[in-house]
């Protein structure tokens, strides 16, 4: 497993910084800065990316914090759905609060939140008392009919006209969200037309991580981004307006080469001309010219398209996810040339279990070696797993009991006799609790314990679909995890 650096993050910092102060200049009195991607841990790009911090975007907008302002926006229509953020387990309109605190926590003014399509749902309704009851600022923006291409109805008090306008005192205005499809754009766009009543001269820029418009279109660093947004309809393309304007080839995303003539359009009426000839002139992102080892970033975005095409699969076994999305991974897969076989875990856990008929596991560490394990009587594969790389990493012996059999016994009866559980085995969690205890009076359990940092960024794959209770462990762990899109004997792992 490649644990190479392929990302100079400082570099990254003080580039990225130094260009979104050149851009606020530009413009005269305000600049929407609309932040595509997760600000505080942006884990896809760090996978993709080795090097890259999760916080770096936050790291870089801290050194501009003094002048920016943050106004969040979500949909409407995410929030009435309850819509789930994948990484995180929590769904958008609790992400909105957390988003919040964490700025706040920060030193960030948070200026306020805005729904966007809204129609008087139920529930958004509900979520903006709940905000205005703490004193947070709401504004409503609408649905616009014929959203993007009646430009005329648009760019008009009927259009945008009819938004809410967003009061903000700041000269930089981030606008974020919690997840994608929140209509950060169409925000920045109504306040530009709004600011322009008001004699207000303001300009917009893009900041997105991905794609990175100056690598190629096919490089699988696009392709991995193309694969974590497989359920959006996001498709990176050439940016014509771009080649067309300077006879240079970049990279884009269909969204912002569709929305350009609106762009244009709002542009020209405010400013008599566009100050942008593409999608990519928009842009602001400087990750491309960070990329310090190729090689590395294309190892770790292989990885990472196996692991979007494993998790698309069990989210359609789960009926959180359209068969489509599964297709479009495997279309990427053939477009990198590579398959789930390029992934040493992948076919070690899947050896393991057609020799031995049971459910397994496997794990790859930092330095290459890839330990095995099984469902036991005692122990599911998962719980298996960790104890046997705990072990490997901490030089116990393979044939230690870290836990000795008669300390698992109580638990497994605790689990079936009295918690009225089915499945007598000790799921991860329950592993680690038990090794905890043991390593208060066992060298080796204690040794084994302290391992448990260097699981973080680990590669790890089982046989079988595992439940929640093991899945948030991993998480917790830093893991990269993917299972077999197979449900058979849930209760047995």
């Amino acid at each position: 497993m490649s644990m190479r650096v392929g990302f100079d993050n400082e570099k990254y910092l003080k580039m990225q910084s130094e260009h979104i102060e050149e851009r606020i200049n530009k413009f005269g009195d305000k600049l929407y800065l609309e932040f595509g991607g997760k600000l505080f841990d942006d884990f896809h790009a760090s996978r993709v990316l080795p090097g890259f911090e999760p916080d770096s975007k936050l790291r870089m907008l801290m050194k501009l914090s003094d002048r920016a302002e943050i106004v969040i926006v979500i949909n409407s229509a995410d929030i009435e759905k309850n819509k789930i953020r994948g990484d995180l387990g929590i769904t958008y309109d609790e992400d909105v609060q957390r988003l919040m605190k964490e700025f706040e926590d920060r030193g960030f003014l948070v200026g306020s939140v805005v729904l966007t399509r809204y129609a008087g749902q139920v529930r958004a309704a509900e979520f903006k008392e709940k905000l205005e009851k703490n004193n947070v600022k709401v504004y409503l923006h609408y649905a616009i009919e014929g959203y993007p291409s009646n430009i005329p109805l648009i760019v008009s008090d009927e259009g945008f006209g009819k938004n809410e306008y967003i009061e903000t005192t700041r000269p930089l205005v981030v606008v974020t969200a919690p997840g994608p499809g929140s209509g950060k754009m169409a925000v920045c766009l109504s306040q530009l037309y709004h600011d322009n009543k008001r004699g207000i001269k303001a300009g917009y820029a893009k900041y997105e991580t991905f794609p990175i418009w100056n690598i190629p279109l096919k490089h699988p660093v696009n392709l991995a981004y193309e694969a974590a947004t497989a359920d959006l309809n996001d498709i990176n393309m050439i940016d014509p307006f771009h080649l067309e304007a300077y006879g240079e080839t970049t990279v884009n995303y269909n969204r912002d080469i569709e929305i350009f003539p609106v762009l244009n359009a709002i542009f020209e009426g405010i400013y008599g001309e566009n100050p942008y000839k593409s999608p990519t002139d928009m842009g602001v992102n400087m990750a491309g010219k960070c990329m310090v080892d190729d090689e590395a970033c294309k190892e770790a975005s292989y990885m990472e398209i196996i692991r979007r095409y494993y998790t698309a699969m069990n989210d359609v076994i789960r009926g959180k996810a359209k068969e489509n999305d599964v297709y479009k991974i495997e279309l990427l897969l053939k477009q990198a040339k590579i398959t789930t076989d390029d992934r040493k875990v992948t076919v070690a856990a899947k050896k393991r279990a057609e020799e031995l008929g049971v459910p397994t596991a496997a794990i790859e560490l930092a330095d290459g070696t890839i330990i095995t394990s099984k469902t036991s009587d005692l122990l599911g594969a998962s719980a298996a797993l960790l104890l046997n790389a705990l072990k490997y990493l901490g030089e116990v012996d393979h044939d230690t009991h870290l836990i000795l059999p008669e300390a698992i016994e109580p638990i497994q009866e605790l689990k079936t006799k009295y918690l009225g559980g089915k499945n007598p085995r000790l799921h991860t969690d329950e592993v680690l609790i038990a090794l905890s205890v043991s390593a208060m009076n066992d060298k080796n359990a204690r040794k084994a314990l302290e391992q448990l940092p260097k699981l973080k960024g680990c590669q790890v794959h089982t046989s079988v679909m595992l439940t929640d209770v093991d899945l948030k462990t991993f998480k917790k762990l830093g893991v990269d995890l993917t299972c077999e899109p197979i449900i058979k004997g849930m209760n047995n792992i």
